[in-house]
């Protein structure tokens, strides 16, 4: 069986787990080293990401829809 490609490139999943460390850091001060970081990075990817991935759809399917009624409203107006 083939392992999905990740998620995040490289430098992506680095400068996440930067945020996770810093945040453990200042606000829980506790030392969060990078491995541990990025597992954490990858587990709430997995685990979490898709509750964030489907807001963004209903988010921009929102946009959308207004955008399309307002391009609707706007050839209304052109009949003649």
């Amino acid at each position: 069986m083939k392992t999905p490609p990740p998620i995040l490139s490289k430098d992506e999943l680095r400068d996440a787990a930067g945020i996770l460390r810093r945040y453990f850091r200042e606000e829980l001060e506790q030392e969060l080293g990078q491995l541990p970081a990025e597992m954490l990075v990858e587990y709430i990817g997995e685990h979490i990401g898709k509750q964030f991935y489907n807001r963004g759809l209903r988010d921009a399917e929102s946009v959308v829809r207004a955008k399309v009624e307002d391009v609707s409203d706007t050839l209304y107006g052109m009949e003649r």
